[in-house]
Order: C-alpha cells, then sequence, then structure tokens
C-alpha cells in the first residue's frame, strides 16, 4: 500500500495513512498545539474519514514538536461569539465535544495518542479518550483549568475519573495540579513510556501490532470494553455474547482456527 494524504480541509492538522495506520497530526507548535475551531473541525474530518476508511485498522494522534497539545488557544477565547446567547454558545461547545472527544471514545478502530510531551486542559481531555497511550519521557497531564478561572470541557472529568477514580480526580482538577511521567505511568494513564528519540518509532510498532489483528475482532473488542465502563456486568456480558458470535460466523475466525491447526501464522482481511 502507498502513503495517502488526507484532504482535512487545514495545515493546523496532519492526516495520512500508511498502509493500515492512519495518523493525524496537531501541527501548531509554535502555539504548543493549541487549537481553535479550525484544528477542531480538521480532527472531526479526520476521524471522519479514517473511520470510513476500510483499509485503516488503528489510529495514532500525536503533536508535532515537543507538545502533544496545550488545549485551547487563549488568544481566541475572549473573542469566542460574545454576541451569541448562552445556550447557543453550549450548544456549539456540546456540538464540538461531540465531534472530537466522543468521536474518539466511539470510533470503531482503536486509537493510540502518543505524546511526546504535555497534554493540557482540552487537550488531555483528547489524549484521554483515546484507547491506548504511549509517552515520551517528559510527557504528563495537566488540566490548566483553574488557572484561567474555568472548570473544564472536553469529557476530562468523567474520562480522568474512569482512569484513576473520582477522588485523586477531583485532587487534580482542584489543585490543577501536573500529572508527571512516572505518576502518570503508575496511574496507568501511560501505558508506555520511551525516550523521546524512540516515541515514534515506539508507536509505529504498537500501532503494527494492533494493525495485524482481525479488524472485526478489534471493532468489537472496543465496543466490549466501553461498554463495561458504564454497565453492570450481566449487561456487559450480553454485549459480549452478541460480538463473539458474530466474530464466529467471520472468514477470519474460520481462517484463524485454520492457521491454529497447520501451525502458521493467520493474515486477517476484515470479513
Amino acid at each position: 500500500m502507498t502513503m495517502q494524504k488526507l484532504d482535512l480541509g487545514t495545515d493546523h492538522i496532519v492526516g495520512v495513512v500508511d498502509g493500515h495506520i492512519a495518523t493525524l497530526t496537531f501541527n501548531r507548535p509554535e502555539k504548543r498545539n493549541a487549537f481553535g475551531p479550525e484544528l477542531l473541525n480538521g480532527l472531526s474530518k479526520g476521524l471522519q474519514l479514517t473511520a470510513e476508511n476500510d483499509a485503516v485498522r488503528v489510529v495514532v494522534l500525536t503533536g508535532e514538536g515537543s507538545v502533544f497539545c496545550a488545549g485551547g488557544d487563549l488568544a481566541g477565547m475572549g473573542d469566542n461569539a460574545t454576541d451569541l446567547a448562552m445556550s447557543d454558545k453550549v450548544e456549539g461547545l456540546r456540538a464540538m465535544q461531540d465531534a472530537t472527544t466522543l468521536a474518539i471514545h466511539q470510533h470503531p478502530k482503536p486509537i493510540i495518542a502518543s505524546l511526546p510531551g504535555l497534554a493540557a486542559g482540552a487537550g488531555m481531555g483528547l489524549a484521554l479518550a483515546c484507547d491506548l497511550r504511549i509517552g515520551a519521557a517528559g510527557a504528563g497531564f495537566v488540566p490548566a483549568f483553574g488557572a484561567i478561572a474555568a472548570s473544564g470541557d472536553f469529557g476530562g472529568s468523567w474520562l480522568l475519573s474512569r482512569l484513576i477514580g473520582p477522588a485523586r480526580a477531583k485532587e487534580v482538577y482542584f489543585t490543577g495540579r501536573r500529572i508527571e511521567t512516572a505518576e502518570a505511568a503508575d496511574l496507568g494513564l501511560l501505558n508506555r513510556v520511551v525516550p523521546v528519540e524512540d516515541l515514534a518509532q515506539a508507536t509505529q510498532e504498537m500501532a503494527a501490532v494492533i494493525a495485524n489483528q482481525a479488524p472485526i475482532a478489534l471493532r468489537a473488542m472496543k465496543d466490549n470494553h466501553n461498554r463495561a465502563m458504564v454497565s453492570d456486568l450481566q449487561t456487559t456480558m450480553a454485549g459480549e455474547a452478541a460480538h463473539m458470535m458474530h466474530c464466529f460466523t467471520t472468514e477470519d475466525h474460520k481462517d484463524a482456527v485454520k492457521a491454529f491447526y497447520e501451525k502458521r501464522t493467520p493474515v486477517f482481511h476484515g470479513r
């Protein structure tokens, strides 16, 4: 397969598909990858395109330079549609959150956040919405909302509470303290920590392992685990049963069973 560049309508985020791996890169290093509507719209489009592309089996979300994402661009916050009614402002933010954080969480393919450095504010929410996180030494998380007299958005409170527990999450938000690399790894916020010079290669290696798995099964696994976060055991197992029986009907499953007996590695085609 040849590398394909995605048209995201902006240079604030760059999207490429290489084989079965898509990479979406925040591309405002001079602004610490802080975002405005242009970058978020590009991210939303990138998530849609990769969800619809059958060749894509795993997505990497990362940032150019030494920061993953510093959150919203403060330079534009004070001018944010001040003439609109409050209800319209709320609805606008809700729509953008749904098109980004929720779209990452509900994306049918696994998404890996590759953090060259800090994920702050709403950028932390985007990173936490990903399924896996690999960070360079020096990567960390900070809500940063209290410093600007704000309460938080882009799902950070929900995601952090479920990842590290509500008491720890409240402490981080109330105090505004930074979760440094070692603590992030201990808390499970980072699946792996590598030297900064090894981040790109380590991310691609992790993505390649996932991309070699059966796409239909991966999609079902992600749905199972998302449901497990909000459902009781019986409801979760009911969903698992439905997905399991569907997986058994796929060509990939049948070939994998055959490969097991023939002592060879199966090759999955998403059928």
